[in-house]
């Protein structure tokens, strides 16, 4: 698609009012249905009876995606295993494994060191799944949220947390289908080495690392900056007014009776699904060798499979112990099915509003436009700002860098430099966008698996990525000048 293909500057509308409206009102399934209704009165000429039957359409054509059906069954899965898991005393029985082994780690320590201990160790967690993103997250998500609670930790810095150990380790560590999916659009663009172009990239990709340094800066020294300092003081894991992400019928459920609370029944699941992902990765991929299969396998097929397996297991697991009838289970799945089904219209609305902007061509018009202010010593801020700007407005990484590394690779060719330094521009302006929009997939997700209100984990978790952002840019621009 070229610049003349695409509706201009009316593309611009249906995401920024998305957006905006989310952050002002907090509203964010309105915020997002009046994005895409406005978006299909452009593509219908101002008819709002052909807008309306053209959002009904969208809506079901998100499901004409298998990735996309894949990712909406994968969240109401998710919610069945999650409440499972709660209901055979798993989670109970691993925050009481976890509290124990803290006060002894921390017995003539106060609460903020047990803190800063469980919150290095989510980051580290999450950090440590690089092979797919949502799996880093609902592990993380999933396994600490309970702890957290009940050391009084905001929801929200736990899924800033869940968040910032997923897409940036992902591009830093890219042993995955993120690496092979950046790989092969490299490839595109005519250069042999398309590996060591990456490697050498991941050197220059900023923004991934100083987030991380950042975070790691702020656990230590247990100051926080923005809304986030608010929801710190505020005493209370959720702010008065907050709509987490998980409903109460998916969060609150019980024990069984007589259940004793064992942290197996919580860590068997959880594993098996972590471990099931990459061998499914590699069966859904092609290639030479099972390192090329891990690299083209599919993470949306991936997922599925290994949660749905997990709760299978765990249904197994739990009727042998004698803790759940079939019954039990099934009703207590469904239970946990129906927590998610906000999620699920969420994702819904942000996969049509992202397949809106590709029609109107959103992305391709605001990289072609401000192409023309590209000079060779701004070239990599310029390249990582317009990355930032594409992937906020479309929440989706991974089309950031389809319509970014075609257009940056050329241009610090055709200047003489270093194409690495362009394509790390763009990846990490991509990551910048998965952290800020909340219509990111990733951002959703974050927030489903940390029980956070979505925009207050949005909100919270801009300045920080403000500031990342910031300090990359300067590195870029000193960068620039010295490259040029």
């Amino acid at each position: 698609m070229d610049i003349s293909q695409t509706a201009g500057w009316w593309s611009l509308l249906p995401p920024v009012l998305a957006i905006g409206l989310a952050l002002l009102t907090r509203q964010v399934f309105l915020s997002l249905g009046l994005g895409i209704v406005a978006g299909y009165l452009i593509l219908a000429g101002g008819n709002p009876v052909a807008a309306t039957f053209d959002t009904i359409d969208a809506a079901v054509a998100v499901f004409g995606d298998a990735g996309n059906t894949r990712i909406i069954l994968f969240t109401l899965v998710v919610g069945a295993l999650i409440a499972l898991i709660q209901r055979s005393g798993g989670v109970a029985g691993f925050i009481a494994r976890l509290l124990a082994w803290l006060d002894k780690r921390t017995q003539s320590a106060g609460a903020k060191d047990q803190r800063v201990l469980v919150e290095l160790l989510a980051l580290g967690t999450g950090m440590l799944i690089f092979i797919e993103s949502n799996i880093s997250i609902l592990t993380v998500g999933t396994l600490f949220r309970p702890v957290t609670d009940k050391l009084g930790m905001p929801r929200e810095k736990l899924a800033l947390i869940a968040d910032t150990g997923s897409a940036p380790s992902c591009v830093l560590i890219p042993f995955n289908a993120w690496g092979a999916y950046l790989m092969g659009l490299i490839a595109a663009q005519g250069l042999s080495q398309p590996f060591s172009q990456l490697i050498q990239a991941t050197l220059f990709n900023i923004y991934p690392m100083l987030i991380i340094v950042i975070l790691l800066i702020v656990i230590l020294t247990r100051r926080d900056i923005g809304e986030m300092k608010t929801a710190e003081a505020r005493g209370t894991i959720l702010r008065d007014g907050a709509v987490p992400m998980i409903a109460d019928e998916a969060s609150d459920i019980q024990p069984a009776p007589g259940a004793t609370p064992r942290a197996v029944n919580m860590i068997v699941p959880i594993l098996t699904m972590v471990v099931l992902v990459p061998t499914f990765l590699i069966m859904t991929g092609a290639g030479e060798g099972w390192f090329a299969r891990l690299q083209d396998g599919s993470g949306s097929s991936a997922v599925l499979y290994a949660t749905s397996i997990a709760t299978a297991l765990a249904i197994l697991m739990y009727k042998a112990q004698g803790l759940l009838g079939v019954r039990d289970s099934v009703e207590t799945a469904l239970k946990g099915m129906a927590g998610m089904v906000p999620l699920a219209i969420l994702m819904l609305l942000a996969f049509a509003l992202g397949a809106l902007c590709r029609t109107l061509g959103t992305g391709v018009f605001t990289a072609d436009v401000t192409s023309q202010f590209l000079s060779p010593a701004l070239m990599p801020a310029l390249v990582f700002l317009i990355s930032c700007f594409v992937a906020f407005s479309t929440g989706t990484s991974w089309g950031t860098f389809a319509i970014m590394i075609p257009i940056a690779v050329p241009l610090a060719t055709s200047y003489g430099m270093d194409p690495s330094l362009a394509i790390a521009a763009a990846i990490g302006g991509g990551v910048f966008g998965d952290h800020c929009s909340p219509i990111s997939d990733t951002s959703i997700i974050a927030s489903m698996a940390t029980g956070s209100d979505h925009i207050d984990h949005i909100r919270t978790q801009l300045p920080y990525a403000l500031v990342a952002g910031g300090l990359t840019v300067a590195t870029y621009l000193g960068l620039g000048f010295y490259y040029a």
